[in-house]
């Protein structure tokens, strides 16, 4: 994952989407590997670059790159909302249930997961979402 792959700004400019001030600095703030920000985590990060920009713009932001699709939501072990810009690789995640460190994950097996005719309850797959959780290694020492 992300080695190859196009950064979110490299993809957004890639649509032709419109990037002001604030959108770009939203864009390089979820850049990188194993990113899961919270949206607070993202306006810090994005007013150390650009201080005029609003909680609220961050939110409104991130709407759009999660409707485009260019950016996931992934809730974890009960805590926030975190953004992954890893949208555009199949990927799952593997979350410390103690400190909530959550990293990208590519499972063995996953692609053949399905559910029996009686659990599909008549849907028709379209994804699966995989969530591995346990304590990392920190957590697990302190035990």
């Amino acid at each position: 994952m992300g080695n190859g792959e196009a950064s979110l700004l490299e993809r957004l400019r890639e649509r032709q989407w419109r990037i002001t001030p604030q959108r770009r600095v939203v864009a390089e703030v979820l850049h990188g590997d194993h990113v899961h920000l919270t949206a607070e985590d993202v306006f810090a990060g994005a007013r150390g670059r650009l201080p005029e920009i609003s909680l609220a713009t961050v939110y409104n932001t991130l709407g759009e790159l999660v409707a485009m699709g260019e950016v996931r939501e992934v809730r974890a072990a009960g805590g926030p909302v975190r953004y992954d810009p890893n949208a555009g690789s199949s990927h799952q995640h593997l979350v410390c249930t103690s400190c909530g460190a959550l990293f990208d994950v590519d499972p063995l097996g996953v692609a053949g997961l399905g559910l029996s005719e009686g659990d599909s309850h008549g849907f028709s797959l379209v994804d699966v979402e995989v969530t591995f959780r346990g304590l990392c290694r920190d957590c697990a020492g302190r035990s």
